[in-house]
């Protein structure tokens, strides 16, 4: 499979999603250090500006689809340029044109739609514009505001894996949600 890149920036009615700059350091670390924030995410509230230095500068500039590279792309406010949140985005490098997403957003954010959109417009590329096949999110089955999103998107939910992971000192139960592109 070759490998190819996504151009970003991309720009939707009220937003940018970039690459994750420097300059976006310290509204990054902001809001990963939200206990109600990191709750559903891989760190923990203690989360420090060299952690986010660290994965700022080991970020590629471009998705780099087949790679099984994450990458978090900046969600930024199109008329103030302030950071939002950030979408994750994996491209599995076992399965061709299968990438798997996740969303983050500071608590002022939250509720605005915000999560929508930025996520419509990274599926809606990854589909048109990379071919993509599959399109997929792991969450915890807790995080109701989450599956509401992605049924918004129109992803179906694939299934749920009671106690089936070990997550921060305690089995969570996590749900597969999922679109096809046969089914956009």
């Amino acid at each position: 499979m070759t490998k190819r890149t996504m151009s970003l920036p991309k720009r939707t009615d009220r937003l940018v999603l970039d690459a994750l700059a420097s300059s976006d350091r310290d509204a990054f670390v902001a809001y990963r250090q939200v206990p109600d924030v990191a709750r559903w995410q891989s760190w923990t509230p203690d989360y420090s500006t060299a952690d986010a230095d660290d994965l700022i500068a080991e970020q590629p500039s471009q998705i780099e689809l087949g790679s099984g590279n994450w990458i978090q792309i900046a969600i930024r406010d199109a008329a103030t340029g302030e950071l939002l949140g950030d979408v994750a985005v994996h491209s599995l490098a076992d399965q061709p044109d299968t990438y798997e997403l996740g969303v983050t957003l500071m608590p002022t954010s939250q509720g605005r739609g915000v999560a929508t959109e930025a996520l419509c417009a990274m599926v809606d590329m990854l589909f048109s514009e990379y071919g993509a096949h599959r399109v997929f999110a792991i969450t915890d089955a807790r995080n109701e505001p989450v599956a509401r999103l992605f049924t918004r998107l129109g992803f179906r939910h694939e299934g749920r894996n009671v106690d089936a992971d070990w997550f921060k000192g305690e089995w969570t139960t996590i749900d597969t949600w999922a679109l096809l592109a046969r089914e956009r």
